[in-house]
């Protein structure tokens, strides 16, 4: 087998999944969870939860945003160097989607950098805020769920992403702590 036939054979699930999710008619209360949950996954959503644990003014809320902010750093050079070296193609520039009008942000699609920076901050504050966790992985699921919803991502790209952030969240609050 080839290399060419094994990455077909490999990618195969994935894009029959995009071709389900991209036509499918959701109900609109889904469109806008989707929706809120990738601008959530932006960039400032985060910065909010950072400034909000900061507002505690404790050694643990310093090192967790420590932890956060060098996590999603960390998480932001890793996705950006891996989506130039892999050059996948997103999967709106397969089929477009038939309901979202988002556009990316960039045109490579592995590894999704919103899941990365979503578990990078979510695993990381909520090694410091046990009580927390469930909310912030609610957070992070969403937003990577949101990226195959949207047709930014296929799920592969946002698995890879969302394993790669929480491993990041969890080395960045083991060194900080």
């Amino acid at each position: 087998m080839n290399i060419s036939k094994a990455l077909s054979t490999l990618s195969a699930p994935d894009y029959g999944l995009m071709r389900r999710v991209n036509r499918w008619q959701t109900p609109r209360w889904v469109r806008w969870w989707m929706i809120a949950a990738t601008r959530r996954g932006d960039g400032w959503f985060w910065a909010f939860c950072g400034i909000a644990v900061l507002a505690a003014h404790d050694a643990t809320s310093y090192a967790a945003c420590i932890a956060a902010a060098l996590a999603s750093a960390a998480g932001i050079v890793l996705f950006q160097t891996l989506k130039k070296l892999v050059g996948r193609p997103r999967p709106c520039a397969f089929e477009p989607h038939c309901w979202a009008t988002l556009l990316p942000p960039d045109q490579f699609s592995f590894p999704s950098g919103h899941s990365i920076t979503a578990f990078a901050v979510a695993i990381s504050l909520g090694q410091f805020f046990p009580a927390a966790y469930p909310v912030w992985l609610f957070f992070a699921v969403s937003v990577a769920a949101s990226r195959v919803m949207l047709g930014m991502h296929f799920l592969s790209d946002v698995l890879a992403g969302s394993l790669l952030g929480a491993g990041l969240g969890c080395c960045a609050a083991w060194l900080v702590s």
